[in-house]
């Protein structure tokens, strides 16, 4: 990795010597290494508990306690199915964020303070997760504000974490490091989990109805969330992604100048139309892969007939075969490179969406089934797909890139739920609204294709690896 990276400089009072400045050096990348890790495992709690599996169906009920006769609810003057509510909030949600990343990315990469916005981004996310905890009776709107804030604050919050990895690891080694964060993602989201299935199963024996249980299980990807964002805060750098002698020398009128940067950035990526190939396939496939994930609870409960166990259980089985998913992709890459690997995968996602389109209702084992094609594929196409965009971002535009990417991955896609909500809006049918969901995948597959990864790493200016 070069020298000149944020990552690896080194303070003026590091060892002079060549093997101690190397050893030193080794020992800050890995500890900044874990703080981005961890940063995984802080914030993947919201997605999984909360988008994954609480959210959608206590949402939803919540959203028919208070509709009308007909079933529809009212938000500011609009009539929507209840049960369209929690996919179109998600959705409006993701447009707002999309504007949110692309300024707080400006911003970041202007004055150099990645770490702060990163962390102060969370922590709002943190707060409004934790008021879930008073979404009860007939409150949709708030259950849908609370959303909204929230979904932003993750989006901008991940988007400014992602921004790190150029500096974290050396073009031969980005696919590794950034599958590991994934699975360390996966495992803090299900180690949560297992503890919230505990206390869902357990609820009456603490003497709490099933419906505190799910408001509690909310409220506690929260506070975890807040709590493990500490980590990255110590350890991560202010600055991600480039220089610190070229760090300085953009700070000036921060505010003033933020809009007038994020123009010049917008206006400068047509000059790297294969970056923008690359990104127009990954925000196609990436939306379906999110609006699967993040509508899987909804399906399985209205459409299938599953009880809360049986999601939370489906769920559990995702985030622990998605960590070995995750390594196991990387392992793959490695032999074959990303690309292939992640064309691959979308193939699988394929296989999978046509198998939950005709699986049978009330019959949770072919649902667990689903669970373990879903966790094979999905921490390693999204971990490469990550790994791959690093490499074809310009030096010192990674916050401002990156926040351009986020448009679509964890609980940020807008097209797929919008989609889906659309689908079941016109037919009623859940399953209509799952099927439809495979033209993200095929259209993101056919435009992959058809992306010269090593020439658009080459048209940036970035080293190529050595298996692409």
């Amino acid at each position: 990795m070069s020298t000149t990276n944020s990552a690896t400089h080194l303070p003026d009072d590091q060892p002079t010597d060549p093997a101690a400045a190397a050893s030193a050096d080794g020992r800050a990348l890995r500890r900044m290494q874990f703080g981005w890790y961890i940063n995984d495992w802080a914030n993947t709690a919201f997605s999984t508990t909360v988008l994954t599996v609480f959210l959608g169906p206590y949402l939803t009920t919540v959203a028919k306690n208070a509709a009308d006769a007909s079933g529809d609810v009212h938000p500011l003057g609009l009539s929507i199915r209840a049960g369209s509510f929690f996919p179109y909030t998600v959705s409006f949600s993701v447009l707002i964020s999309v504007a949110a990343m692309l300024l707080t990315g400006t911003l970041a990469d202007r004055t150099g303070r990645h770490k702060e916005l990163m962390c102060g981004f969370a922590y709002v996310g943190a707060i409004a997760t934790t008021g879930m905890f008073f979404l009860d009776g007939d409150r949709y709107l708030l259950g849908g504000a609370l959303l909204v804030v929230a979904n932003i604050a993750y989006a901008v919050s991940v988007a400014l974490s992602y921004a790190y990895l150029p500096g974290l690891a050396a073009p031969d080694e980005r696919d590794a490091v950034s599958s590991k964060g994934w699975a360390y993602g996966y495992a803090g989201g299900g180690l949560l989990l297992i503890a919230n299935l505990a206390l869902f199963e357990g609820h009456d024996a603490l003497g709490v109805s099933s419906g505190t249980a799910v408001r509690i299980c909310l409220a506690s990807a929260g506070l975890w969330w807040a709590l493990f964002t500490i980590v990255p805060m110590l350890r991560l750098p202010s600055r991600a992604g480039v220089a610190p002698s070229r760090a300085t020398a953009s700070t000036g009128q921060p505010a003033a100048g933020s809009l007038r940067e994020l123009g010049r950035t917008l206006r400068g990526m047509r000059k790297h139309p294969l970056t923008l190939l690359y990104l127009a396939a990954f925000l196609c496939y990436n939306d379906g892969i999110q609006t699967v994930v993040s509508q899987a609870s909804l399906y399985g409960s209205e459409e299938l007939g599953l009880d809360q166990t049986s999601l939370v259980a489906a769920v559990l089985l995702v985030q622990a075969l998605a960590i070995g998913g995750a390594l196991l992709l990387g392992r793959i890459a490695r032999r074959y490179g990303a690309k292939r690997t992640v064309l691959g995968s979308l193939v699988g996602w394929v296989i999978t969406l046509a198998l939950g389109y005709v699986m049978p209702a009330h019959q949770p084992v072919w649902f667990y089934a689903l669970a373990c094609m879903i966790g094979l594929v999905l921490g390693g196409s999204q971990a490469l797909s990550r790994s791959l965009f690093s490499h074809l971002i310009p030096a010192g535009k990674e916050a401002e890139y990156f926040s351009v990417y986020k448009v679509s991955d964890r609980g940020t896609s807008w097209m797929g739920p919008l989609v889906f909500g659309l689908a079941y809006q016109v037919t009623g049918s859940y399953r209509s609204a799952i099927i439809s969901l495979l033209v993200f995948f095929v259209i993101g597959f056919a435009v992959l294709v058809k992306v010269p990864v090593r020439r658009a790493i080459e048209a940036v200016g970035n080293p190529v690896p050595e298996r692409l």
